[in-house]
């Protein structure tokens, strides 16, 4: 548990040192939610299909987290070319604590990210519906948390350059994103986009903010407590596997 606790402030000491990172990585949620939620408000308000804004809102949440999650596996990468992985890897103390160490470091920065994204929100417009919620909004946002950084580490793992590691995530964050039903509704899509939607992760994720935040849902939060729950517990353990085998 020591080792668990030290490696976990270990990442947030890191990401509370970089105020470049910090402010770099609110860029995009936050043009997403300026240039979507002002840009396309009155056409989907028209359309009858409400408030934009309380709609985009969860679905930015989650592209904040999903960005930071995954990217803090990047962090690997570079504790193995500078030595410190190797340090760490030594110690008398199982792969596994290190592993998951890292993960819930990098979790709870992403957890944090969403958290600014969610206040710097309402200045914009956007009303929660049960604030007493909250504390429910808070698990789930860090059980995706947990679910994309156990992704991000598990592909770290498995690479060993920069420049690969950027191609795949952007490969595979981009279509999970828009593929989420983050900025527009999942009802009515062709039958394949349903189906490929439906394999999504974190359409679960971004469906169980909306369920605590708006109160509107396309599974059941059931049904996303669930999916998310079982498919964390697959990354958490394909990642321990591959750190596991990692060499330095």
């Amino acid at each position: 548990m020591t080792t668990i606790y030290i490696l976990w402030l270990r990442q947030l000491k890191r990401y509370v040192r970089s105020r470049s990172r910090m402010i770099g990585s609110l860029a995009q949620p936050l043009l997403f939610l300026v240039a979507l939620g002002f840009g396309f408000g009155p056409v989907f308000q028209k359309a009858g299909q409400g408030n934009y804004m309380n709609f985009l809102v969860p679905g930015i949440i989650g592209m904040s987290i999903i960005f930071s999650a995954v990217f803090s596996g990047m962090e690997i990468i570079w504790d193995r070319q500078f030595g410190f992985l190797k340090e760490t890897l030594v110690a008398p103390v199982s792969r596994f604590n290190i592993m998951l160490g890292r993960t819930l470091g990098g979790a709870t920065m992403s957890l944090m990210q969403g958290l600014i994204v969610f206040f710097i929100s309402m200045f914009f417009g956007f009303r929660p519906e049960n604030w007493y919620l909250f504390p429910i909004l808070l698990l789930l946002m860090l059980l995706v948390a947990l679910l994309f950084t156990a992704l991000g580490t598990m592909i770290t793992c498995l690479l060993e350059d920069m420049q690969g590691f950027q191609l795949i995530v952007n490969f595979l964050i981009m279509p999970l994103f828009f593929l989420s039903g983050a900025i527009f509704p999942l009802t009515g899509l062709p039958k394949i986009m349903s189906v490929i939607s439906s394999l999504d992760p974190l359409a679960y994720g971004i469906d169980s903010f909306r369920v605590i935040l708006t109160g509107s849902t396309q599974f059941g939060l059931h049904i996303d407590v669930l999916v998310l729950s079982v498919v964390t517990v697959i990354f958490l353990s394909l990642g321990s596997y591959f750190f596991s085998k990692i060499q330095v």
